[in-house]
């Protein structure tokens, strides 16, 4: 697999939806994480990332124009012990909560499936770091419907163990735009990940189409001792 410039990767299309990236600065020094969702509707654009704790949470810009929070409000980001989860969904606390009691990622996440939202039951994507001996590894998971069949369950996880240098693993929800909204196909694409947070912030969120970008988050993860940075970027302001 070649790997592709992130910057070209997400502004291949219009919608995306929303992506997880993952990956390793070329120092070896960090693990970078990207977590970022877009909208379509009013409700879905009424939105912001704020700090909860070591993780994030959505909230309701404008709370007097909240519709539907079903689906839109949650914790995308949590931290359990040596563990940093990140997913699009509640599916968060589900993978806190069941590796709280010894679960795996995998047996947390075969209690879940994709998104209740016929027609485009989109699917939910989920990524989990473990720090461990001065070093760490991470995998990627979607669980999506069979080609727009609501009766079945696609699950796929991806591991990723001893991450390279410069490299991450980027996975979204959609194809691209379209009605109803078309899941992601395939392994989650390798792209390059920069040493510096500023510019990983700059290069997603610039490159992401300017009238569905909602909000963004990125983090910097010391390897040797977890300790970590955050930009948040909100459209909304």
């Amino acid at each position: 697999m070649n790997i592709r410039s992130l910057s070209e990767e997400l502004s291949s299309t219009s919608y995306p939806g929303r992506g997880i990236i993952i990956g390793r600065t070329p120092d070896k020094t960090k693990a970078a994480i990207a977590y970022f969702i877009m909208g379509r509707s009013a409700n879905s654009r009424n939105r912001v990332f704020v700090e909860d704790g070591e993780g994030i949470r959505t909230q309701a810009f404008d709370p007097s124009k909240l519709e539907d929070p079903s689906l839109i409000i949650y914790a995308p980001v949590r931290v359990l012990g040596n563990k940093t989860i990140v997913t699009n969904g509640d599916q968060t606390d589900t993978i806190y909560d069941l590796m709280d009691k010894q679960y795996t990622f995998e047996q947390a996440l075969r209690t879940r499936e994709f998104e209740p939202d016929a027609p485009n039951y989109t699917p939910r994507i989920s990524g989990i770091l473990h720090f461990e001996n001065g070093d760490f590894n991470y995998a990627m998971s979607i669980l999506k419907s069979n080609n727009g069949n609501p009766d079945s369950c696609n699950r796929y996880t991806y591991a990723y163990s001893n991450p390279a240098a410069g490299e991450g693993r980027f996975i979204h929800t959609y194809m691209g735009d379209g009605n109803p909204l078309p899941s992601f196909e395939g392994e989650p694409v390798l792209v390059d990940i920069p040493d510096d947070i500023d510019k990983f912030a700059d290069t997603v969120w610039n490159s992401l189409n300017e009238e569905n970008k909602v909000s963004l988050f990125i983090r910097y993860i010391n390897v040797a001792d977890q300790a970590y940075e955050t930009r948040i970027i909100n459209k909304n302001k």
